[in-house]
């Protein structure tokens, strides 16, 4: 099976996508070589701008190259684009609705050699309630991809969260568009809703499901804002119980955003799987967080079990 990193996909993109499109523009806060923004740097060092460890500066100068007319592509960690910048992105991008995609690496439990200080679990919160951001959480490389093709034909500002490990590419069938759920897999029993590496996780959980006789439904929500309020309700009174699922708090994030659709629309059981008003935890493995916030397939599959009977 293949493997590339999503932050992988976005430095081979960036690369292609500058040979037809002049205006794109580049900038990094001194971490070029793991965002992947190198590969552009080297392709186009007239259009890579590397503005040291200075989140703040960055955005702020990925508004000026925009109000230029230039489509900035901004990136950094997530813990540091979105925490220390939060104040130039809403007050300055987002306000004036300027092109610039914040696209932002080792979200999550993809920190986790870095310690809890690194680990962003809170960086969708902070974007999705900022007014006019699009919030972008692809499931594979090839969906980042995707989602990078569909960024360029919209106008506006963009969070996009990445990861730093290898994943595979999921199999699919549908043609990617922002702000559009998709069926990963049916089911009629309950649904799975879940976005970026934790797909995969949940698929393998409908199979541990489905073992025991459960019908799985997996929703792929790599659009968290604007959401998919169709998709969601329609699971919702198909199946009767949803499980969403999250390297995130709970609050704030994708199993949050799932609530306030549910509970205007047609409310039904939702148990919400990710993390619950604590920090990330330090001498842990990717692994090992997954397992402790019971985002593994096995516990996916174990508190599925349990909402289905609340079903309604």
């Amino acid at each position: 099976m293949s493997m590339k990193a999503t932050r992988t996909a976005y430095g081979e993109w960036l690369a292609e996508a500058g040979k037809g499109h002049p205006e794109i523009v580049v900038v990094d806060a001194d971490l070029s070589a793991s965002t992947m923004t190198s590969t552009f740097g080297k392709a186009f060092p007239d259009r890579f701008y590397n503005v040291g460890s200075a989140e703040q500066n960055l955005v702020s100068f990925s508004a000026g190259l925009a109000l230029g007319g230039k489509r900035v592509f901004a990136s950094s960690f997530a813990i540091f684009e979105t925490g220390r910048a939060w104040d130039q992105v809403r007050n300055v991008v987002a306000h004036d609705e300027l092109n610039v995609s914040l696209v932002a690496s080792h979200a999550g439990f993809s920190c986790a050699a870095d310690g809890a200080s690194h680990q962003a679990l809170e960086d969708v919160a902070l974007m999705r309630v900022i007014p006019n951001m699009k919030v972008v959480v692809p499931c594979d490389p090839e969906e980042t991809r995707n989602a990078l093709d569909a960024i360029m034909e919209t106008s506006g500002p963009v969070y996009m969260r990445l990861r730093r490990e290898k994943e595979p590419n999921l199999e699919k069938n549908y043609k990617f568009k922002l702000g559009r759920g998709e069926v990963m897999r049916d089911g009629d029993d309950l649904t799975i809703v879940a976005s970026g590496m934790l797909v995969l996780n949940s698929l393998m959980a409908a199979e541990i499901l489905a073992k025991k006789g459960v019908d799985a439904r997996v929703l792929n929500i790599h659009t968290i804002k604007p959401l998919d309020p169709r998709i969601l309700v329609k699971a919702a009174k198909e199946t009767g119980a949803l499980v969403t699922v999250e390297e995130h708090q709970v609050d704030g994030g994708l199993g949050g955003a799932v609530c306030e659709v549910l509970s205007e629309n047609y409310p039904v059981p939702v148990h919400r799987i990710g993390v619950r008003d604590v920090f990330g935890q330090s001498s842990r493995t990717m692994d090992e967080l997954l397992d402790l916030y019971g985002l593994t397939p096995e516990k996916i599959a174990a508190a599925a079990e349990k909402v289905i009977k609340k079903r309604r």
